[in-house]
């Protein structure tokens, strides 16, 4: 189990909002708020976006070697559908939606998603 992860990110606000909502739609709470970054928690493990003063470069490449996605639990299909049909008002763009919800194949119903920054989120529906 993860303890927690860390996204560094160009702009501590537009990733507050963006990943707020996404973390608050899954459940996740506000955990740590500070000069440069802010946290969310679910059970044991949370995650941080931080706009850290060391950060080299203005923006995030999931092509690159590195982090290509997080993916999520999303609750039901119906919940996974509810998201979806949400999430271009909350910065976050839908990817292979030709083949939502079965981009992953055909027994895995899920969404990718992409926001402004260019993190990708998989939310993945349970039965």
């Amino acid at each position: 189990m993860l303890h927690h992860v860390e996204l560094w990110v160009p702009d501590l606000a537009r990733a507050v909002e963006e990943w707020g909502w996404l973390l608050g739609r899954l459940g996740h709470e506000p955990y740590q708020e500070w000069e440069h970054g802010r946290s969310w928690r679910l059970g044991p493990t949370y995650l941080v976006v931080e706009r850290s003063p060391a950060l080299r470069g203005e923006s995030h490449d999931r092509l690159r070697p590195g982090l290509n996605h997080l993916a999520f639990h999303a609750g039901s299909p119906a919940a996974l559908d509810a998201l979806v049909a949400e999430a271009p008002a909350h910065g976050w763009t839908p990817l292979f939606a030709e083949r939502y919800p079965h981009a992953g194949g055909p027994q895995h119903y899920a969404a990718y998603l992409e926001n402004t920054d260019g993190f990708e989120a998989e939310l993945v529906a349970g039965s």
